[in-house]
């Protein structure tokens, strides 16, 4: 569906249904240079399982209208906002990569408004590598070679789709080459310059999941493991022979994982 929103035209996926107040909520937050559609399978799974699901286009991506914010605070700001525009009570929040440092600074700022927390891909510090950013920053099609190519385990660059006859590095390169000129540069650095990970963690007091890919090479799995210590309450969700795109990778475990982190 589209709303107005700050003034500015956005999108945020339901699977078509609509939002019922009586009803837990669970929204998810793509990652740079990404949109919705990253998690349509998973919308559609809570949506007809009792809940209100939403994946927004954060500003300035997919459908949704507008310059993209520049830090992981102003994103986390405009999500609570949206909350607020939806009229939604408490929300369950599941974002990957870069989303998942949003999901993390907007349950600090939200408190209980935020019932509970998925971190997928998630690092922090998440330092992004001078090439890429460079290459983003130039609107180079390397940058999205780059994310491609790390963001993937090797399997899934050689085939393993669990769909026959797609193509999980193709499906992500589309992704990234329709992001608007300026999109990946902003979001990386955002993600580049966050510096209020710690402070955020110490906040929170929902539980808090960490859906991790045992071969990520993007966000490595030692650092989080490390920073899971931050929460009061976290768990470790580890995913096999998985990269960075667990979504596209493994669907089928990254649903499982999902479910057991947001359900109520």
């Amino acid at each position: 569906m589209e709303i107005v929103y700050q003034g500015k035209t956005t999108y945020v996926q339901t699977a078509g249904y609509g939002l019922d107040p009586a009803k837990p909520t669970v929204c998810f937050v793509h990652g740079a240079g990404m949109d919705h559609a990253v998690w349509t399978l998973f919308v559609r799974h809570f949506s007809r399982n009792g809940y209100n699901a939403i994946a927004p286009d954060l500003r300035g991506h997919g459908r949704s209208a507008g310059e993209p914010l520049t830090t992981i605070e102003a994103c986390a700001q405009w999500l609570l906002g949206l909350f607020d525009a939806l009229k939604l009570g408490p929300v369950a929040v599941a974002g990957h990569s870069m989303g998942s440092l949003v999901a993390l600074q907007a349950a600090a700022d939200g408190g209980e408004r935020i019932r509970a927390l998925g971190l997928l891909g998630f690092g922090y510090p998440m330092a992004v590598g001078a090439p890429l950013l460079d290459a983003a920053r130039a609107n180079d099609h390397v940058a999205v070679d780059m994310m491609t190519i790390w963001g993937h385990d090797f399997g899934a660059q050689i085939g393993g789709h669990q769909i026959p006859g797609l193509s999980i590095i193709n499906v992500t390169k589309r992704r990234l080459e329709a992001a608007r000129p300026g999109v990946i540069y902003a979001d990386l650095n955002a993600c580049h310059t966050y510096a209020g990970g710690a402070e955020a963690a110490a906040k929170i007091q929902c539980p808090v999941t960490l859906i991790l890919g045992d071969r990520d090479r993007m966000t490595p799995v030692r650092g989080a493991r490390e920073f899971a210590k931050s929460f009061s309450r976290a768990s470790i969700e580890m995913i096999p022979a998985c990269g960075h795109g667990m979504m596209e990778e493994k669907p089928e475990q990254t649903h499982k994982a999902l479910v057991k982190a947001l359900g109520v």
